[in-house]
């Protein structure tokens, strides 16, 4: 860790402490904000302070799990500093997840209670009608409501200090299919804010467009803690629309951008409807994450916007961020560039763990602050994943350049990752076989231009026949709409080993040649 991270990334914080430093050198000065409300240091303080106390006597505890079924809004910012100061974990969950995934999230968790940003989001506030939940608004905040309290949840004992204590449970689904809920704490992120925030170059004068979930960790921790760790100020807004944004950065002095790349994708064709580029006279800083990014939209977006567009890799167990390109260093190819100040990185054999040579393709191993602590209520799992000596593996695959760049070029894991978010072949698998005509399925991803999507194989039982749209309102009752397969193709029998195993490298090149239109 550099010298200057040493002096401002304090070991053992907790992230309500970003609150109160703001308050005392931001006091007036504007730091969050969304569309109805506005707060500055000593607001956001307060907010957050209110919120805290009013939790403590609804029942909320130190060590208790608290989910948040959300979509962006200052009210969602000042929960999450709020559960931090009472030392409660926070469970963020996106609000397009269906009912049956948020209670099997809920369910692990043991979660004492659920609140919901059911101003901001139609899906939240259906989740809340479901649930029972009341109105829980702490003026100036509204629009978020909190469902009974559930008296058999038990509390997890307080870590010693930040370095120890989870701030936030985030849930990936695994390769199993079952949630898997992966324990960040307080340092995590907070290491995290402070390295994306200094690579930013963030101060008092910057505008971030806070459109990244902040149910997703690249949300959470770069551009929701990272701007507000450095003193920036964050205008968040609940989902992407290319024209409010394309107005923002024309109007609103946006000077950070941070987006998947099927948001700049979806830019640039407003831009070649428009006719022009799109204006942002203010716009410094650009960066794409959540997904591989496509070196055609990479330059399409450098050649409008007159600056690079910073690539950078991570994962979720790692906070997220590993690697990134620098400001006085953008590439001008695919690389996602050397790691972050801080943290390593190895291209390791799987076998042996030993490091391979520079341009070998390897698994990529990554050791440093930002590592999880660990997956929540699973020992086997998280040990299988981290090495006695800190190296978390990652699963993807990856070589090196001789400057110390990281290229990634594929996945160990069947993950596929459609427009920023996770999908694993198992949870869409585990509901194709609910359906009382299939007989077996297998799903695999194929990129379509920047974007990957999701292609189910599917054999129906014998004399069965299955309808499109049928399949369609049965996966999309039990899987958020990102999830549910754009392709189904029907097939007799699936290709298969002798022992039964179904081919999958042959299902994705056939999926790879399948005619989108």
């Amino acid at each position: 860790m550099t010298e200057s991270l040493e002096r401002s990334f304090s070991k053992g914080s907790y992230l309500h402490d970003v609150v109160d430093r703001r308050a005392d050198d931001a006091t007036d000065r504007l730091l969050l904000s969304d569309a109805e409300i506005a707060l500055d240091g000593r607001g956001l303080k307060e907010a957050v302070d209110k919120t805290a106390d009013a939790l403590r006597l609804y029942g909320v505890r130190g060590g208790d799990r608290v989910v948040l079924v959300n979509e962006n809004a200052a009210a969602l910012q000042v929960l999450i500093f709020a559960l931090s100061r009472i030392g409660a974990w926070t469970v963020l969950v996106n609000a397009r997840l269906t009912g049956n995934e948020i209670h099997k999230i809920t369910e692990h968790a043991g979660a004492r209670t659920t609140l919901y940003t059911t101003g901001v989001s139609p899906d939240a506030a259906a989740h809340a009608a479901t649930a029972g939940a009341v109105p829980f608004d702490m003026a100036p905040l509204t629009g978020v409501q909190i469902a009974p309290l559930n008296e058999a949840a038990v509390a997890e004992p307080l870590g010693r200090d930040g370095a120890d204590q989870v701030a936030a449970l985030i849930y990936t689904s695994g390769t199993t299919g079952q949630p898997k809920g992966v324990m960040l704490t307080h340092d995590n992120l907070l290491f995290i804010a402070e390295v994306s925030g200094s690579i930013r170059a963030i101060g008092p004068e910057d505008l971030a467009y806070g459109v990244l979930p902040t149910s997703h960790v690249f949300g959470l921790a770069s551009v929701f803690l990272g701007t507000l760790a450095h003193g920036g100020h964050l205008h968040t807004v609940s989902r992407f629309a290319p024209k409010d944004a394309a107005r923002a950065l024309a109007e609103d002095g946006v000077t950070i951008f941070q987006g998947v790349p099927a948001m700049y994708a979806h830019l640039l064709e407003l831009a070649s409807k428009n006719g022009a580029p799109l204006p942002a006279p203010k716009l410094r800083y650009l960066s794409a994450g959540g997904a591989p990014l496509d070196l055609a939209i990479k330059t399409r977006v450098e050649a409008m916007w007159k600056q690079p567009l910073h690539n950078g890799y991570g994962l979720t167990e790692t906070a997220p961020t590993v690697t990134t390109t620098r400001m006085e260093a953008p590439a001008h190819d695919e690389t996602v560039g050397p790691a972050i100040p801080g943290v390593e990185f190895r291209i390791a054999d799987r076998d042996t763990g030993l490091p391979k040579q520079i341009g070998e393709v390897g698994e990529i191993w990554i050791r440093g602050p930002n590592v999880m602590k660990g997956y929540y209520r699973d020992a086997e799992q998280t040990a299988q994943v981290i090495t006695s000596d800190g190296w978390f593996k990652s699963g993807d695959l990856g070589r090196t350049d001789t400057a110390g760049n990281l290229y990634v070029v594929g996945r160990l894991k069947e993950l596929i990752i459609r427009s920023g978010f996770n999908v694993y072949p198992a949870e869409v698998e585990g509901v194709l076989a609910e359906h009382p005509d299939i007989a077996l399925s297998a799903v695999v991803g194929r990129t379509a231009g920047d974007n990957e999507e999701v292609v189910a194989f599917i054999q129906p039982i014998a004399g069965r026949v299955i309808e499109k749209d049928t399949l369609d309102a049965h996966m999309r009752a039990n899987l958020a709409p990102y999830k549910c397969p754009s392709h189904y193709v029907f097939l007799q029998s699936l290709p298969a080993t002798a022992t039964g195993k179904i081919l999958k490298a042959q299902l994705k090149q056939q999926a790879d040649v399948i005619d989108a239109a």
